[in-house]
């Protein structure tokens, strides 16, 4: 029986912690004590690990446990952890930087016409790109669907102030990441005056990571990952105390197709999971790596009914996209992750209007 897992990370890094490390561990284990097995992988990782890739390798692990779980007792992954329906809010994620952002309302219509209610675009460019995009694109959807805005970690506190108003009028649903992860001092001071949602953890790992966001109330909505912050054990944990905290959980989820179902068990699982990201990048990852394509029906993604995660992948997908083992990653820009210096290419500072400009 097989389990299938996912991770989204360095995968050379993935690859060592896995296969030269806690393979050996696990191997003979019972596959069924999948809570018992990812505290001995975040023991044995502990030392090197805690954040980042080891706490993201646990993650692929872990999905993979819950997936042959849940064919060994033969109910779906959400069934399992309590979860009663079957379907779960989906929201649209791209609206990306354009040279021209008039153009992002084309793009925001064929989202309303797959079946989406909800999307998210991307600010942080510059203040007169930031406020033009949100008009367009709210303008393109009306008022009656939902918008999010990610500020890519791009705002200093005064431009994140200045946006404020702009957001409000246009009934922006959440502001995503104005700034750095590291950068506390300025949640702190921002959030109790924002006036508006604030979203973030794309960029935590584990329960320890998420805590501080939770338990000074950094922010409104949580976005823990599977395949970045510990798998569903964790983000279950993570899920768990933001509820306790009176705080909502909306998953990230920017690599493939097997890290959003696990995302979407986990959502319909929390009694605090409010939706699930898709990207509509035309990511081949999250567009070709499944047998059978997920359903979304008035703004809600289906889950699967199959027992486990409930997916089989595309043979012919995961040839065409695999890496074998020994082989290099091929040279280029994966959004979070950049190989070859020819690709690092930063964006420029944000731009903040100044009084006299207005």
């Amino acid at each position: 029986m097989t389990g299938l897992g996912s991770v989204y990370s360095h995968p050379d890094l993935v690859r060592i912690i896995v296969e030269d490390h806690l393979r050996d561990m696990l191997v003979g284990e019972d596959p069924f004590e999948v809570e018992r097995l990812w505290d001995v992988c975040y023991g044995l990782t502990r030392w090197y690990g805690r954040k980042g890739v080891a706490m993201s390798a646990i993650g692929g692990i872990d999905v993979a446990l819950w997936d042959i779980r849940g064919k060994i007792t033969g109910k779906p992954i959400y069934q399992l952890l309590g979860g009663k329906r079957n379907s779960v809010p989906a929201y649209a994620s791209g609206l990306t930087w354009r040279d021209d952002p008039h153009t992002l309302a084309e793009e925001s219509r064929r989202h309303i016409a797959k079946g989406f209610r909800s999307m998210k675009m991307r600010i942080g460019q510059n203040h007169e790109y930031d406020s033009t995009a949100l008009r367009v694109v709210r303008d393109a959807i009306g008022s009656h669907n939902r918008l999010m805005a990610d500020a890519n970690a791009r705002y200093s506190l005064e431009q994140a102030q200045q946006m404020v108003p702009h957001l409000q009028a246009l009934g922006v649903f959440w502001l995503e990441e104005p700034f750095l992860p590291e950068d506390v001092q300025n949640y702190l001071k921002f959030h109790p005056s924002a006036s508006i949602s604030l979203a973030a953890g794309e960029n935590e790992f584990g329960l320890q990571g998420f805590r501080e966001l939770i338990e000074q109330r950094l922010v409104d909505i949580v976005q823990p990952d599977c395949s970045r912050a510990g798998g569903i054990t964790e983000c279950r944990r993570i899920g768990q105390l933001a509820q306790t905290h009176g705080l909502r959980v909306a998953t990230h989820t920017w690599s493939d197709a097997v890290a959003l179902v696990a995302n979407m068990h986990l959502i319909a699982s929390l009694d605090n999971g409010l939706t699930v990201e898709i990207d509509q990048t035309g990511n081949g990852l999250i567009d070709q790596l499944l047998s059978e394509p997920l359903q979304l029906v008035d703004g809600e993604v289906m889950l699967p009914s199959s027992p486990g995660l409930g997916i089989e992948l595309d043979e012919n997908a995961v040839e065409r996209y695999a890496v074998p083992k020994g082989a290099a990653v091929s040279r280029g820009n994966y959004s979070d992750m950049v190989f070859g210096r020819t690709f690092y290419q930063p964006a420029v500072a944000y731009e903040i209007v100044e009084e006299s400009k207005k």
